[in-house]
Formats: C-alpha cells, sequence, structure tokens
C-alpha cells in the first residue's frame, strides 16, 4: 500500500457511564465528526464501550467481554466502509470462557479487520486490578499494516514501557497510538497529580524522539464511581494529545470535557527527523544483552 505523505488523524476523547449502547453512541457520534473533517485515522480510548470496570474484581463483568470479530466490530467495521476511514478500536475480548484480553482492534476502510493487538504489560494496583480480568497479550509487538501506514498500536500501561514503542518502530510503525484509561486518586494532592500527569505526558512524548515518530494517546475523561466503596473512585484526566516525531504537542485535550482532537502529520518530517536524528543507526545492539535479564543483579 502507498502511503500518504499528509494524514489527518483524530482522537476521540470522552466520558463514559454504565449503558453500553450510550458509549458505543459516543464513540461513533465523534467517528463520524472526525471524519467529517477529514481525518483518515480515528483513534477511540481504552475500552471505550462500558465504564473503566477493573476497579473491582468482580466475575458478572466478564459478561461485557465479546469475541473478535463480534458486535463491536461488526458495527465499526461497517461504518469505517462507510466513511472510508481507519478506526483504531479498544475492546474487552472474549477468546474463550475463561480466557480474556484488553485488545485494540484497526478497521481498514473496506470494513475489514486489519489486524489486532492484545495488551502485553497488564498493571496491577489499586483500582486497576487489571491482572484479574485480562490474560497478557502473545501477540507481540508486532505494527498493523494499513492503507494509512504501519501502526503501532500499543495499550494504556504500555505506555510507560521504552521497550514495546522501540520494537514497534523496529519493526517499521510509523505512527505510535495508545488507547488509554488512566486518572488520579481524587484524595492525592494537587501538586501529586499535577506530577503523575506531566509524567505520562513526558513518557509518551519520549517514545515519539527516541523513534522518531509521532504519538497519538487517546484518554477518557470524567469521573467513575468504584462499586465497592472503598475508594474515592477514580477521576481520569482526559488530556488527550498528538505529539510529532520530536515529541512536539500538536493537539491537546483538556482534563475535565469530552474533546475531538484533529491533527494533519507531515510524513516527511518523520522520515526527515529520522535522518537527522539516526538512534536507530547508533544502538549498539552488541551491549544490550542485559536488557532481557529482570534485574541486573
Amino acid at each position: 500500500m502507498t502511503k500518504p505523505t499528509h494524514l489527518k488523524v483524530a482522537l476521540v476523547q470522552q466520558s463514559n457511564t454504565d449503558n453500553a449502547q450510550d458509549n458505543m453512541a459516543k464513540s461513533i457520534a465523534g467517528i463520524r465528526d472526525a471524519a467529517s473533517q477529514g481525518a483518515k485515522l480515528i483513534v477511540l480510548q481504552e475500552l471505550h464501550r462500558s465504564l473503566y470496570f477493573c476497579q473491582t474484581e468482580d466475575v458478572d463483568v466478564f459478561d461485557l467481554a465479546e469475541t473478535i470479530p463480534g458486535p463491536s466490530t461488526d458495527t465499526l467495521g461497517a461504518l469505517a466502509k462507510e466513511l472510508n476511514v481507519v478506526i483504531v478500536s479498544s475492546l474487552f475480548e472474549k477468546r474463550a470462557t475463561g480466557l480474556y484480553h484488553n485488545t485494540a482492534v484497526v478497521l481498514e476502510t473496506d470494513g475489514s479487520i486489519a489486524g489486532k493487538y492484545r495488551k502485553m504489560h497488564i498493571p496491577d494496583d489499586p483500582g486497576f486490578y487489571e491482572k484479574f480480568y485480562f490474560t497478557p497479550g502473545d501477540l507481540g509487538f508486532e505494527p498493523i499494516q494499513t492503507s494509512v501506514g504501519k501502526l503501532g498500536v500499543l495499550v494504556c500501561w504500555d505506555q510507560w514501557f521504552p521497550e514495546a514503542a522501540r520494537l514497534m518502530a523496529m519493526a517499521g510503525a510509523e505512527i505510535l497510538i495508545y488507547p488509554t484509561a488512566i486518572g488520579w486518586d481524587p484524595r492525592d494532592e494537587k501538586d501529586e497529580q499535577t506530577r503523575q500527569k506531566d509524567a505520562w505526558v513526558i513518557s509518551q512524548r519520549a517514545h515519539a524522539v527516541a523513534n522518531g515518530v509521532p504519538v497519538i494517546s487517546c484518554n477518557r475523561v470524567g469521573h467513575e464511581s468504584d462499586p465497592s466503596g472503598q475508594s474515592e473512585g477514580i477521576q481520569f484526566w482526559g488530556n488527550s494529545f498528538i505529539a510529532g516525531p520530536q515529541g512536539e504537542i500538536l493537539a491537546e485535550a483538556n482534563n475535565s470535557d469530552e474533546q475531538l482532537l484533529v491533527v494533519e502529520l507531515d510524513q516527511e518530517r518523520s522520515e526527515n527527523i529520522r535522518r537527522i536524528w539516526p538512534y536507530l543507526r547508533d544502538r549498539r545492539i552488541d551491549h544490550y544483552q542485559d536488557l532481557t535479564k529482570i534485574y541486573r543483579d
């Protein structure tokens, strides 16, 4: 496929409720709005069909999972074909009874599934009990070839790991994409909340810099209560953004509102940046063997 040199991309930052139909309708409205503005690649946030259910461990939540292909990919595939766009969706995948993944799926302009990525790094922290629900991915760090380029799709907790971004870039990814659901504990001090959000942005901008590719990071927004009542829930901080290949912020949402960001990327610029800053050329792979160890004791 011949990739466009200029690509208009979009992300949909939204809040969610416990009504899956309403959530999907909101995502679809955002996709239609983005397409009307000329976007050809549209990214949705992590688990956009539902509330972020990992605040507690509840076996009934597995009823939310669906197969891929399945209802959501059918709906979004038809929409991608109608609008002639590529869509990155994030779903709770039921692979088999008792086997579930946190999966990003890419819908091509002809309505087909271009590929999928199963989240590799699975957190297990207060309010983010993902290991209860998600089996770690087994598809590796493989970019997905589409009509708009080779997409390095990762998910949320993956965004803190430079190894994941590097492996995607080493396999030819032209854009790094992170559907995300991350937020504050409302009890944290404002200064701590700022430090957490800034670290999140810095980490992903660094992936753009180190690999010479744009980054699209789509987070949810709004407060979601803890069903167990043991905490004050999560205040998702939004701040979705699109960064260029030197980490420059091209567009950034706020931390309180549902927003649509639309940006035109100049892919030739990524090519030129990589020529001027040839990090891949100068990597000393003959001295990196210990990176395969958990720790250098």
